[in-house]
């Protein structure tokens, strides 16, 4: 009798989240541009921890209250007034973030993070740290779900072909039988030899932070494999996965 894989589930945008169950599966958050790729450099880069919260008032408090802090954020994709600074990756160097912990507030990511229940297991995922996401799954042997950041609940196109990606680098190893990863699958399959960046570029998202003059960002949240790291929740904090 062949052994029963795991299933792989994707979620295409946080209003779906309660249709999924994510009891003792692991949850992976997906925000490319731009929370859980600064997530992925920062800890790269030698934080100490990344803290994720869902509101403006608590990253501030939150600031005051630990030392050696960073308070960081935005809204819409600028930096909200009484954060310290903003959620681009690149900011996020080992001179400037090394031993420190950040404090992050974003649009979309964090917030998605904050709903999450029942999870056995929640770590961020981002095409800058793809393979080191796609081995971990590989190794836990137990359900998982994509989860798509989106756009204020509305379909992104960065997020579902991140999905895409870890889709279709899994696929022998989990029982896939959901139409949003075969969907992703599929996206992700459209791009052929083609870089992320040159599919993205097309898509709302990459437009409304263009107008911020943000096209650096997204192509450094667009690359593969930069920073091969997993950050994994554990209690209120985001660290590197010691055993990856």
């Amino acid at each position: 009798m062949s052994k029963q894989l795991p299933r792989l589930e994707v979620c295409l945008s946080p209003a779906l989240l309660h249709l999924y169950d994510t009891e003792g599966a692991v949850v992976v958050i997906i925000d490319v541009f731009r929370a859980t790729s600064t997530i992925a450099a920062a800890l790269y880069n030698n934080a100490k921890a990344v803290i994720p919260v869902a509101s403006v008032d608590e990253c501030i408090e939150l600031g005051t209250s630990i030392e050696n802090s960073i308070t960081a954020g935005e809204r819409n994709g600028q930096i909200v007034e009484g954060l310290q600074y903003g959620n681009s990756p690149s900011e996020y160097t080992k001179d400037f973030i090394g031993g420190r912990t950040l404090v992050l507030t974003t649009t979309n990511g964090t917030r998605l993070l904050h709903m999450v229940n029942g999870a056995n297991v929640i770590i961020t995922g981002s095409f800058l740290n793809l393979t080191a996401v796609c081995d971990f799954l590989k190794n836990s042997n137990t359900n998982v779900l994509l989860a798509c950041a989106a756009w204020k609940d509305k379909f992104n196109l960065e997020d579902t072909l991140f999905a895409g990606a870890v889709v279709n680098k899994l696929k022998p190893y989990f029982d896939i039988n959901c139409d949003s990863a075969r969907a992703a699958n599929s996206l992700f399959e459209t791009m052929g030899d083609k870089k992320p960046i040159d599919l993205l570029k097309d898509s709302s998202h990459y437009r409304r932070l263009s107008a911020y003059g943000l096209e650096k960002d997204m192509e450094y949240c667009a690359s593969i494999d930069l920073h091969p790291v997993v950050p994994i929740l554990r209690g209120q904090e985001l660290v590197i996965n010691s055993s990856y």
